[in-house]
C-alpha cells in the first residue's frame, strides 16, 4: 500500500470511529444533518460511511436518514466482556498504585461472609511481585474491603450477618458489637471508601474502595495495606481514582 493510500484508509477509520462516538451520545435516533454538523463531515460522505457501517451491522438505519448504534457492537461488547476479569483489569493498576505508595495493593471478592483475596502487588528485593490465587480468607466485619461489601447490604441482610457470624474478634480493636458496626457501615456509605484501623490484625490499617462492573454491581474491592504508623490519608484519593479506573475497563460508568 502507498503512503496516500494508507493515509486515505486511516482517514476513512477516523470519520467511521466519529460517528460511531456521535452516535453513542444520543439515545434516540440521529439524522444524517445532525451528524454531519456535528462530525464535521460532509453529508454525502458521512452517508457513504454510514452505509458501509449500516451493511456489517455496526449501525442500524432506523428509519430513512436516521440512525443509531447497531447490534453488532453490542454482540463485540459480549465477547469483550466475557473475556475481561477483575484480575486481569486490576493488573496493571495495581502495580502503578503500588508505586506511587510502596505500599501492598491488596485484590480482594466476597465469598459468602468472607473476603478471599485473589490478588496482591508488594515489594521484595527482586522487586515489585504479583501473586496470585493467594486464596486467604477473612471475616467480611474485620476488613476494609469486607465493610465495603456490607456497606451495600441492607440493614436486614446485616443484622443477619452478625447472627451468623457472632462478629467475632481477631483483637481487642475488633467491632464486635452490631450497633457499633452499623454506625462503621454509614460512615462507609457516606465517605465512600472503608479502613480497617488494626482491626484484622495488630500494627497494620488498611483502606479499600469498591471495584463495579459494567452493571454498576460492586465485583471486588481494592485496598492500600501498610503498617499503621505509615498509612497516609493522601492516598485516599489516589485509591479511590485506581478502583475507578479499573472499573471504567471493566464497563462501568460513572454516570449510571
Amino acid at each position: 500500500m502507498t503512503d496516500d493510500a494508507s493515509k486515505i484508509s486511516i482517514q476513512v477509520i477516523e470519520r467511521m470511529i466519529s460517528l460511531l462516538d456521535t452516535l453513542a451520545l444520543y439515545p434516540d435516533p440521529v439524522s444524517l444533518k445532525e451528524l454531519s454538523r456535528v462530525t464535521g463531515l460532509h453529508p454525502s460522505t458521512a452517508h457513504r460511511i454510514l452505509n458501509d457501517l449500516v451493511v456489517k451491522r455496526f449501525v442500524d438505519r432506523s428509519e430513512p436518514g436516521s440512525y443509531r448504534l447497531g447490534m453488532r457492537l453490542l454482540e463485540l461488547g459480549n465477547v469483550v466482556k466475557s473475556r475481561l476479569n477483575v484480575r486481569e483489569a486490576a493488573l496493571d493498576f495495581m502495580r502503578g498504585l503500588h508505586r506511587k505508595t510502596n505500599q501492598t495493593i491488596n485484590l480482594s471478592v466476597r465469598q459468602s461472609d468472607e473476603i478471599v483475596y485473589i490478588d496482591r502487588a508488594f515489594s521484595e528485593r527482586s522487586g515489585m511481585q504479583v501473586v496470585r490465587a493467594i486464596g486467604g480468607r477473612a471475616p467480611l466485619h474485620l476488613t476494609s474491603t469486607g465493610k465495603l461489601f456490607l456497606s451495600i447490604d441492607d440493614p436486614k441482610m446485616v443484622r443477619a450477618y452478625a447472627t451468623r457470624t457472632g462478629l467475632a474478634g481477631h483483637n481487642k480493636n475488633s467491632i464486635t458489637d452490631l450497633s457499633k458496626l452499623e454506625r462503621e457501615l454509614s460512615l462507609v456509605r457516606a465517605l465512600g471508601y472503608a479502613r480497617d484501623n488494626e482491626e484484622l490484625e495488630l500494627g497494620v490499617r488498611c483502606m479499600a474502595a469498591g471495584i463495579r462492573d459494567d452493571s454498576g454491581k460492586m465485583v471486588a474491592g481494592l485496598s492500600i495495606s501498610a503498617p499503621a504508623d505509615r498509612l497516609q490519608e493522601e492516598w485516599v484519593e489516589d485509591l479511590i481514582s485506581t478502583a475507578n479506573q479499573i472499573s471504567a475497563v471493566l464497563g462501568y460508568s460513572s454516570q449510571q
